[in-house]
Order: C-alpha cells, then sequence, then structure tokens
C-alpha cells in the first residue's frame, strides 16, 4: 500500500537533525513541520521572511497575518524572527540552510528537479526554488511517484523545464525512499506492502536495488 501524503512527511522528518536550519516547500513538505521529533531543536525558515516556524495552527491559534511562503497560515515558535524577504534570501543564497525539501514533478537519475513550470500552464513565477537548489547544503524530493496518467516521475532525465542540475541527494515517494548517487536511484526502503517489482515497474530511471533495502517504518 503506496503511503500518503502525512506518511511522506513523517519518514522525511527521520533525515533531520539537532539544529538543523531547514526550508519546507510548498505541498508535502510543509507537513514535516507536524513530525519534528521530540526534544529536537530544528528552526524552520520561510523566503516570505520568517525564521522558527512552529507546526500548522489549530483553529483557535490561525492568525491571517502570519502566512508561510505558500500563503498557509502557521505558527511562530518562542524566540522566533521576522524579517524581510531579501534577509531570508541572503540567508538561503548564503548557504546557511541546512537542509530544503522540496516537491517535484519530475527527478532525473541524475539529481536535476523539475518543479516549478508546465510548459502552456500560467504560473505565478519560480518562487525561491530555484536559489534553494543552488545553495541548500541537502535538498530531499517528497512527491508521488508518478503522475495521474500512471507515468513514472522518476526518469532518465527531466522532459520539463529544469529548476536545478544534480542537485537532489534523496526522494521519498509514496513507493519508497532513494538515494540518488552514481547517475542511480538507489532504492533503500520501500513502503509496508509495495513489492520491489512494482516500484521497478513504475521507475523510468536507472533503479539499483541496495543489498540492504527494508520495508520503511511507518
Amino acid at each position: 500500500m503506496a503511503l500518503n501524503k502525512e506518511q511522506i512527511a513523517k519518514r522525511i522528518a527521520k533525515e533531520l537533525q539537532d539544529g538543523f536550519y531547514v526550508n519546507l516547500g510548498i505541498g508535502i513538505p510543509t507537513l514535516v513541520a507536524n513530525y519534528i521529533p521530540e526534544g529536537m531543536s530544528i528552526f524552520l525558515q520561510s523566503e516570505n521572511g520568517l525564521l522558527g516556524m512552529g507546526p500548522f495552527p489549530s483553529e483557535e491559534e490561525v492568525d491571517a497575518d502570519l502566512i508561510n511562503a505558500g500563503k498557509q497560515t502557521v505558527t511562530m515558535l518562542p524566540g522566533a524572527s521576522l524579517f524581510s524577504s531579501a534577509d531570508s534570501f541572503a540567508m538561503i543564497r548564503g548557504g546557511h540552510v541546512d537542509l530544503t525539501v522540496l516537491g517535484a514533478m519530475e527527478v532525473s537519475q541524475n539529481g536535476d528537479i523539475a518543479n516549478w513550470k508546465v510548459p502552456g500552464k500560467m504560473v505565478k513565477g519560480m518562487g525561491g526554488a530555484m536559489d534553494l537548489v543552488a545553495s541548500a547544503k541537502n535538498i530531499i524530493v517528497a512527491m508521488q511517484h508518478t503522475d495521474k496518467a500512471g507515468n513514472s516521475k522518476l526518469l532518465p532525465s527531466c522532459t520539463l523545464p529544469i529548476t536545478g542540475v544534480r542537485c537532489i541527494k534523496k526522494v521519498v515517494s509514496d513507493l519508497g525512499v532513494f538515494d540518488i548517487r552514481g547517475g542511480s536511484f538507489h532504492l533503500l526502503e520501500y513502503a509496508p506492502g509495495v513489492t520491489i517489482e512494482e516500484i521497478q515497474a513504475k521507475t523510468a530511471g536507472k533503479l539499483v536495488i541496495s543489498p540492504d533495502v527494508k520495508e520503511m517504518e511507518v
């Protein structure tokens, strides 16, 4: 059985380390904020100028003036800081973000990512994606393994406009966890109830099965 969005976010939260400065992209990545391990100190950063973002608010906590870069209402942890988006991007471009979690429409076996535009469709703009992929120390992608038509989104090469080249280190999809290295997707963990044969059939890019591959704990 494939993972749902919450389970993908929960698995990615296991990649966090104490003291990390982390940027969460729009979509599934924002859910990671709800699964930070207890006792761990993580500083969530948002491109619109917020450092110290907390989990999503309850109905009583909602403040319409306090939003993340995706225009979702958020909370602030004690000691959080608000500043201009210019300062926020200076932090990103200066290499001060330890981990970025992004959604993607396509990821290639070389670690390229396409996540901002489908030709012919209107978009508001690139947002902070290009700065993040160019500057973050480590990038993990949270995504569905296939599109609505069942076509693989883990590809030999991206077909959509590229956001960043050779920058993705790991993918957590609804089917499993993959390291990207040596021009291949290395399967480390598979979702409960999902077979390796299914993953092979749904992965268009070069796939290597790790000798230590295991079922994911959810």
